[in-house]
């Protein structure tokens, strides 16, 4: 469920880049509403708010929250103040590449791989498997980096449908993967392990 809550301000981004720019009236004054800028405004403040709110409900913020956050208030701040959306663009390449680098750095910083302490919790791995997964993270957030940048500047007609359902799509296939990854090892796991003694009569 954490994965998709980033997917809120995208898909109000999503929303308001689709409308056609029109002007209203707010607070006496004229403001366009619709199209890129208003569109990056709108996923600033979709973003404190939804942060804001998980901040209050937790009393914290992970730290891919905290990261997905400034980036939005940083490219999305760059990108109104300099009327320019190419800074926008950069956006979610530069936070996968950090999501990456995280997991990346994970293997030889700290006692367990990023994932394990994510996932350690609920589910248990010999060492080997653990690292396995965590270096498909850090493949899948390089792969997905380097495949917002192309699309973006390559297809700029696409590069925001394609950010919002491309990377919703290409993050349900992977954790779809994942899932099957995991059933698979926890279910070779428990028939390896010794069945109980039966009760005698």
């Amino acid at each position: 469920m954490k994965q998709f809550i980033d997917f809120i301000p995208l898909i109000l981004f999503f929303i308001v880049y689709k409308l056609e720019p029109r002007a209203i009236e707010l607070a006496g004054q004229s403001v366009t509403f619709g199209g890129i800028f208003s569109a990056t405004a709108v996923l600033i403040l979709a973003s404190l708010l939804v942060y804001g709110i998980l901040f209050l409900i937790q009393r914290r913020l992970e730290k891919g929250q905290w990261i997905t956050l400034l980036a939005c208030l940083v490219f999305g701040g760059m990108t109104l103040a300099f009327h320019s959306e190419t800074f926008l663009k950069w956006k979610a390449p530069v936070v996968n590449w950090l999501f990456a680098l995280g997991f990346a750095a994970s293997q030889f910083i700290g006692d367990r791989p990023l994932i394990q302490r994510i996932m350690g919790h609920a589910v248990s791995l010999p060492p080997s498997l653990w690292t396995r997964l965590n270096l498909a993270w850090v493949a899948f957030f390089a792969f997905s980096g380097c495949a917002n940048l192309f699309v973006a500047f390559t297809f700029h007609e696409f590069w925001v449908d394609f950010k919002v359902f491309g990377s919703l799509g290409m993050t349900v296939l992977f954790l779809v993967g994942q899932g099957l990854f995991l059933a698979r090892h926890m279910r070779d796991a428990a028939e390896t392990q010794p069945s109980s003694a039966k009760p005698k009569d």
